[in-house]
């Protein structure tokens, strides 16, 4: 199996100074990820909605519910790390949540219509945050001390991530 097929945008790996002007790119990101997601299964059929983007991996269908599980989660990290002193955050096993029932059979304009509108509501509070608040942070017992602004940029990257998994996905079946 080839990083390509795993990871088609290239691994989520962090570089460079973060910027104000980097902070809004990847707040476009977010802001935009609800429309590609949208556009990249407008033309999958149902049966094509339940096809592994790779051997083994998950399907079309989990990948777009997995972006609003994961979003919902985001979300309420941003709002603990900015309301409270560096919160630690409960984890959560999204493979175990990814085969859950909601995961595997319902339609994905359920999660798109989430998304949309969990999206919107984030872009602003994230377009309020002052310069402290984006360096306030919350701890991750697996991953340690997280940024609001660091975490903006990884989910600003596991958007487009699991978005280009999808559109590969389509492009390699050439549907």
């Amino acid at each position: 199996m080839t990083d390509d097929i795993i990871y088609p945008i290239g691994k989520g790996k962090l570089s460079g100074k973060i910027t104000p002007e980097r902070r809004i790119e990847w707040i476009k990101d977010l802001e935009e990820a609800p429309g590609l997601l949208q556009k990249a299964v407008e033309r999958v059929s149902e049966e094509q909605l339940d096809t592994p983007y790779r051997d083994g991996g998950w399907t079309i269908r989990q990948i777009v519910h997995h972006l609003a599980d994961s979003n919902i989660n985001s979300y309420v990290r941003f709002k603990l790390a900015v309301t409270e002193d560096k919160p630690t955050i409960k984890p959560w096993e999204q493979s175990d949540w990814a085969v859950l029932e909601d995961a595997v059979s319902m339609p994905v304009e359920v999660s798109l219509s989430l998304l949309d509108s969990l999206h919107q509501r984030w872009v602003v509070f994230l377009n309020s945050l002052t310069e402290e608040d984006m360096k306030k942070t919350f701890i991750h017992p697996e991953g340690g001390v997280v940024s609001v602004e660091e975490n903006i940029w990884n989910y600003s990257w596991h958007s487009r991530h699991h978005t280009a998994q999808i559109t590969a996905t389509c492009r390699r079946k050439g549907w």
